[in-house]
């Protein structure tokens, strides 16, 4: 079956065949069909729902929601990767020609049975978040954002648990929880982040885990205000046993400042990548949260990869240490371009948003032809499928390598694709 479904043998949202009837077809017992859905469950394949019987999902975890794009032809421009603009990024010759003379001044440090964690990163780590308000805890260091969540889930979840993820939300995390087998609870958002009803209403439904973006949330922008971490922290306060994660992967580029949750639960984790300020091929994120959590999450990676190249860990302490990124200039330069063409799309009567960050979501009425449509007049953007669980069509546009003279053009693209917005609303 989950070969079927990787080659389209299978469709989204197929009907399976029930376990008797399908056991007396393959001549097998009942249990071992049974067993078979469960695992095909687990990993993300199919759904179950009782006597309304198991399903293929609609998006099943061999199909990436990342397939969900269009195709860009030769001489279209393309705003819908969601990469940083390259030429803000530091060069790393310098950072890893340092940490390479670190390791044959000093060789056996850079053996097996070492620190997993370098000291002086973690010293440095631990500096800002105290800084920033991040409740004290022990550091540790994945393999990008993406592997911190996934290991901080499975160190806590079963699969069928449910997890509240923003709606729209990363389109990473909308295909790793079902991949898990977790159950994903749409958190609706607005542009100060997730909504405390929308919370209240995934946590009543069962939600064991909650996974929050801090700042420049993919695909809106949101930011997390201090008011709405207030009002987060009230309804979790109310649920102790829920697994709390915040995902700050905007720190170093975004200009608005940090308003941590935690500690609103008992478990907690603060995840931090450094892919977008100093380049995604670092693969290199901070990790914090209470003590149990980073425990078991480190216990199981020293049973998988180990740890993470100390070699990349020194050549980020020598970017933090040298200054090689400049936050502010940054912050500005991406603000610049995002505040430039929300304010274009403003004057044309589109609603658009992009609080932070390098990405501006534009709510649409109907995707397929608006993507269609600013494609054909020569601008890729991302349909907002790849993003979506209940909430409402849109396209994401990335302004990170946006020259000034192309935001007129663009809105006007844009203008044209979608038309004036009343009505269509960001959070539902």
């Amino acid at each position: 079956m989950e070969r079927a479904v990787g080659s389209g043998g299978l469709e989204p949202g197929q009907l399976l065949p029930p376990l008797r009837e399908l056991a007396t077809e393959l001549g097998v017992n009942p249990n071992t069909v049974a067993a078979a859905y469960r695992l095909l469950r687990d990993r993300g394949v199919i759904e179950t729902a009782g006597r309304r019987g198991s399903r293929v999902r609609p998006r099943p975890a061999s199909s990436a929601r990342d397939l969900i794009r269009a195709d860009v032809p030769e001489g279209v421009r393309n705003i819908a990767d969601g990469n940083p603009d390259a030429r803000l990024l530091p060069p790393l010759a310098d950072a890893l020609a340092a940490a390479a003379r670190a390791n044959a001044e000093r060789p056996g440090r850079f053996l097996y049975g070492q620190e997993p964690v370098d000291e002086e990163l973690a010293r440095l780590a631990r500096a800002v978040f105290d800084e920033q308000g991040v409740p004290d805890g022990p550091v540790g260091v994945l393999s990008g954002s993406l592997d911190a969540i996934e290991r901080v889930l499975t160190a806590h979840l079963r699969p069928g648990d449910p997890v509240a993820i923003e709606d729209p939300g990363w389109s990473a995390l909308l295909d790793l929880v079902p991949a898990l087998g977790l159950r994903a609870e749409p958190m609706p958002l607005d542009d100060e982040g997730p909504l405390p009803e929308g919370l209240e209403r995934a946590l009543e439904a069962g939600a064991r885990a909650v996974v929050v973006t801090c700042r420049a949330q993919n695909p809106t922008g949101a930011a997390v205000s201090a008011a709405r971490a207030r009002a987060l922290r009230d309804v979790l306060a109310a649920h102790p046993g829920v697994l709390l994660i915040e995902d700050d992967h905007g720190h170093g580029m975004v200009d608005l400042p940090l308003h941590p949750i935690a500690p609103a639960t008992g478990h907690w984790a603060f995840v931090r990548s450094v892919a977008k300020a100093y380049g995604p091929d670092l693969r290199l994120a901070l990790l914090t949260g209470d003590a149990v959590t980073l425990d078991r999450v480190r216990g199981r990676q020293r049973l998988g990869p180990g740890w993470v190249s100390r070699l990349l860990q020194r050549a980020v302490v020598e970017l933090w240490n040298s200054h090689a990124v400049d936050p502010v200039k940054v912050a500005r330069s991406y603000r610049e371009r995002r505040e430039g063409l929300l304010r274009a799309l403003r004057e044309r009567g589109v609603r658009a948003h992009g609080r932070s960050g390098f990405v501006v979501w534009v709510p649409v009425p109907e995707e397929t032809g608006a993507v269609s449509r600013l494609l054909h007049a020569g601008w890729a953007v991302a349909p907002g499928a790849r993003f979506r669980m209940a909430s409402g069509p849109g396209v994401r546009i990335t302004v990170s390598s946006l020259a000034p003279d192309e935001i007129g053009p663009l809105a006007d693209a844009v203008a044209s694709a979608v038309g004036p917005g009343p009505g269509v609303r960001f959070a539902y």
